[in-house]
C-alpha cells in the first residue's frame, strides 16, 4: 500500500471499510468454479509473461487478498491471521483444483468481523474525544500488525475515529473563523458543541457507508478475490465482472461524465487520471491529474466520503446533467485539501481531437500542436483519426509559415497504435517505428512504409510522466532516428505492455455472464531494442517538476513487467541537424540556472517530503499548527502558479472565421492559450525549437 500524505487520514480511516463490507447475496459456487477455470487457464495459456502457480504465488495471494480486505487493519484480528495461515501455501492447489475453501474461509469471518465492528464505531462515538491529549497515529500500514487482543481492536477503532472527527472538527471551525472575518458570523460556535457535531457527522458518514455497501452481492467480492490473482501477473491484468464489463465498454467508446474527467481507483481512492480537453473540470483549471477525490457534494448539499467507495459508485456522485454544480473536496498532490465547485457540462469530443496554435520567438513563427490521444473509430471507415488531423494541421500550420514545429503530447495516455506509426511516418521517409512481441515469439516490425514527409523542418516533442503507450512509441522514434529533441519530464510513464479484452463466455459455453479477463498479451519495443517498459523514454532535456520525486507512472504500479531488450530493427538514423548537442546543452544550463525551475524542484522535493510523514497528531493544537505550517510553507510556491512567460499564442489563420461565428470555440482557445501563456515548459521547449538549426545539405525528403 502506496503512502498519502497524513492529511488524508482523517477521511481514510472512515471509510475504509468500504472496499470490504459487502453482503452474501445468492453466491453461485458453480459460477465462481468455472470462473476460477478460466482464469487460471487463461492466464498461464495466454499472458505475455505467465507465473507459475505454486507456493511462492500462494503466499502472494494470500497477503494481497487479507490486505485488500482489511488494509488499515481494523477487523482481522491477528488470531484470525494465524488461523488462516493454514492455506498460505495451499491456495495455489486450491486454484488449480477450482477449489474456493480459502476464500469462503477468509470471506465469513469477515462478515463476522464487520458485523462486530458496527458495535466498536457506535460504542466509542457516543462519548466525547479529548482533544487536549497529546498522543499521536501512524499512518503507515505498511508496518502495522493485526490487534492482539479485543481491547487492542477496539483502541485502534477509537484512535481512527478521533483522527476522522478530528478533521471533521478542524474543518467546521475553519469555515466559522472565515465567516466571522466576512461578518457574516458574530462569535464562533463553543467548542464541546463542535465536538459533539463532528461526532455525529463521523457516525453519519459510515452509517451511510455500510448501508451502502450491504446492497453489493457477492458476484462484486469474489471478483475482488480474483483480481488479487490476475494482480499476481501485472498491474494491467484485471476481471470485469459482468457488470464492470460494461462500464470498461462505455469508457472505452469514450462516453463522459459531467465534469469532463476520467477516473480510476487507485488503492482506495477515486483519483484523476485525465482531464479531457475542453470540459468543465480542464477550464476550470484547479482540478489535477493525480488529485484524489475525497468528497463530492451536489451543490450545497453535505458532502459524501468516497474514500474506498467503488469506483463506479463513486462516479454516479460525480456525473450529473448539465448545468448543475457538483463540489469535489480533493487531496491534491502537494498535500493539500481544497475543495473545488465545477459546474457539469457536456463534454464535447471535438475538444480530445489534434489543436494546433501558432507563436512568435524572437520574431519568428513556431506552430504547436496538442495531441490529447492517439484516436481512431475502426467502425467508421471515413470518420476522422489523429494521423490525418496531425497531418492537416501541420499543412495549415506550413502554410502560415512557421518555421519550427513544437509536439505537445504531455497527459497523453495512449489510444492507437496503427495512428502513432502514421504520425511518426509525418516525419520520417520511410522505416520501422515500432517492434510489437508475443510470448515466445520474434517480434513484429511495423514500419512507416509511405516515403511522404509531411514535416521536414526542426522538431521537439514535450512529454511528461503522464506520457504513455502510444505516445511512448512516437517519442520513442523520433528520438532514435535522431529526428527530434525530446523534452519534458525525466522520463515517460513506461507503459510498454499491451491488452487484450476476452469475453470468457465466447471460451466457455455457460449460460450465465462470466464478465471479461483483459490480460496483458504482448510488448512493445524501440527500434533500438529497448523496450519502453518501466523505463519509458528519457528525455533529451529533463525538466523539473512538481513529480520528479514521487513515483507516479508504471514502476509505481503493483507487479510490473521488467523492462529488458531485443535485437534492435535494421534502420538509419537521420542526421539532419547542425547543432543538436550544442541546443540541448544550452537548454540544460538555462534551465540549471532558471530561478523558476529552481522553485519547482523545491516544491517537488517539498511534496515528497509530505508524502513522507507518516504520523498524525490527535491534539487540536498541535494538528492545527502543523496544517497552518504547511499552508504557510506552500506559499513559497505561489509563483509557480503565477508564472508569465509573455508569449502570445494565436491560432492558425484557418480557425479564426470559426472562433468569430462560433463564441464557445471562442472561449476554449482563449483558455488554452491563456494557459500556454502560463507554461515554462512550453517556453523552454520553443527556446530550443528556435535554436535548432538543419542541415542543408542534408534535408529531408519533401513529396
Amino acid at each position: 500500500m502506496k503512502r498519502r500524505y497524513k492529511i488524508i487520514l482523517p477521511l481514510l480511516i472512515v471509510a475504509s471499510i468500504l472496499f470490504g463490507f459487502q453482503k452474501a447475496n445468492n453466491p453461485d459456487p458453480e459460477k465462481d468454479k468455472i470462473l476460477i477455470g478460466l482464469i487460471r487457464y487463461a492466464l498461464t495459456k495466454g499472458h505475455y509473461e505467465p507465473h507459475q502457480i505454486n507456493d511462492e504465488f500462494s503466499a502472494n495471494v494470500f497477503d494481497e487478498f487479507i490486505d485488500a480486505l482489511d488494509p488499515y487493519r481494523r477487523f482481522f484480528m491477528q488470531s484470525d491471521i494465524d488461523e488462516f495461515l493454514q492455506y498460505k501455501y495451499l491456495i495455489d492447489d486450491q486454484i488449480k483444483s477450482e477449489d474456493l475453501t480459502f476464500y469462503k474461509v477468509v470471506y465469513a469471518r469477515f462478515q463476522q468481523r464487520l458485523k462486530e465492528s458496527e458495535k466498536y464505531y457506535t460504542e466509542v462515538l457516543q462519548t466525547p474525544f479529548d482533544f487536549d491529549k497529546d498522543e499521536s497515529y501512524s499512518v503507515d500500514y505498511d508496518n502495522k500488525s493485526f490487534a492482539k487482543t479485543k481491547a487492542e481492536l477496539i483502541r485502534n477503532w477509537r484512535l481512527q475515529l478521533k483522527v476522522s472527527t478530528l478533521s471533521r472538527l478542524h474543518d467546521k471551525i475553519e469555515v466559522e473563523y472565515a465567516q466571522i472575518n466576512e461578518g457574516t458570523l458574530n462569535a464562533p460556535t463553543p467548542f464541546v458543541t463542535v465536538e459533539k457535531q463532528s461526532r455525529k457527522s463521523t457516525q453519519k458518514s459510515l452509517d451511510d457507508l455500510y448501508n451502502l455497501m450491504a446492497e453489493l452481492d457477492d458476484t462484486d467480492w469474489f471478483s475482488v478475490y480474483i483480481n488479487t490473482i490476475t494482480l499476481q501477473f501485472d498491474p494491467h491484468t484485471n476481471y470485469f465482472a459482468p457488470k464492470d464489463k460494461k462500464r470498461f465498454d462505455i469508457s472505452m467508446a469514450g462516453k463522459l461524465e459531467g465534469i469532463g474527467a476520467r477516473l480510476r481507483k487507485k488503492e482506495d481512492f477515486t483519483t484523476v487520471e485525465e482531464l479531457i480537453s475542453g470540459g468543465p473540470a480542464w477550464m476550470g483549471g484547479e482540478l489535477e491529474v493525480g488529485d484524489a477525490i475525497l468528497k463530492v457534494a451536489q451543490g450545497d448539499g453535505e458532502p459524501v466520503d468516497i474514500i474506498g467507495m467503488r469506483i463506479d459508485d463513486a462516479i454516479e456522485y460525480i456525473k450529473g446533467k448539465k448545468g448543475t454544480e457538483v463540489k469535489l473536496t480533493v487531496l491534491k498532490i502537494d498535500g493539500s485539501v481544497k475543495v473545488i465547485s465545477i459546474v457539469r457540462d457536456i463534454v464535447e469530443l471535438e475538444e480530445t481531437f489534434a489543436k494546433s496554435s501558432t507563436v512568435k520567438v524572437n520574431n519568428r513563427k513556431f506552430g504547436i500542436i496538442n495531441l490529447p490521444k492517439f484516436y481512431i473509430d475502426f467502425n467508421e471507415a471515413n470518420y476522422r483519426n489523429s494521423a490525418t488531423d496531425m497531418e492537416q494541421e501541420i499543412m495549415r500550420l506550413k502554410e502560415d509559415n512557421v518555421e519550427g514545429l513544437l509536439i505537445d503530447l504531455r497527459n497523453n495516455g495512449g489510444g492507437s497504435l496503427k495512428t502513432a506509426i502514421e504520425i511518426a511516418g509525418l516525419f520520417i521517409e520511410k522505416g520501422p517505428v515500432v517492434q510489437v512481441k508475443y510470448r515466445g515469439e520474434d517480434p513484429n516490425v511495423r514500419s512507416d512504409k509511405n516515403k511522404k514527409i509531411q514535416w521536414d523542418g526542426p522538431l521537439v516533442v514535450l512529454v511528461n510522466e503522464l506520457s504513455a503507450s502510444a505516445s511512448e512509441i512516437f517519442a520513442a522514434a523520433m528520438q532514435d532516428y535522431n529526428r527530434a529533441v525530446i523534452i519534458g519530464s525525466k522520463q515517460s510513464f513506461g507503459k510498454g505492455t499491451v491488452q487484450n479484452v476476452l469475453p470468457l463466455n465466447n471460451y466457455f459455453n455457460y449460460p450465465k455472464d462470466l464478465g471479461a479477463l483483459k490480460m496483458t498479451i504482448q510488448k512493445f519495443y524501440r527500434i533500438n531494442g529497448g523496450s519502453t517498459q518501466l523505463k519509458g523514454v528519457e528525455s533529451d532535456i529533463a525538466m523539473p517538476d512538481r513529480y520528479t520525486y514521487l513515483d507516479i507512472g508504471e514502476r509505481d504500479e503493483q507487479n510490473p513487467l521488467a523492462w529488458d531488450k531485443i535485437e534492435p530493427a535494421e534502420y538509419t538514423p537521420f542526421n539532419a541537424y547542425a547543432n543538436f548537442n550544442e541546443v540541448v546543452n544550452n537548454s540544460k544550463k538555462r534551465i540549471a540556472a532558471n530561478p523558476q525551475f529552481m522553485l519547482i524542484d523545491k516544491n517537488a522535493k517539498w511534496l515528497k517530503e509530505g508524502r513522507d510523514n507518516n504520523i498524525v497528531n490527535l491534539n487540536y493544537r498541535k494538528y492545527k499548527e502543523e496544517i497552518d505550517q504547511r499552508k504557510l510553507e506552500g506559499e513559497q510556491f505561489d509563483a509557480i502558479s503565477k508564472y508569465n512567460n509573455h508569449l502570445d499564442f494565436e491560432s492558425p489563420s484557418y480557425e479564426l472565421p470559426l472562433a468569430a461565428k462560433d463564441s464557445v470555440f471562442a472561449k476554449k482557445r482563449a483558455t488554452w492559450h491563456k494557459n500556454l501563456g502560463k507554461d515554462i515548459y512550453v517556453e523552454e521547449a520553443l527556446a530550443v525549437l528556435s535554436e535548432l538549426k538543419m542541415k542543408k545539405s542534408n534535408l529531408l525528403v519533401k513529396n
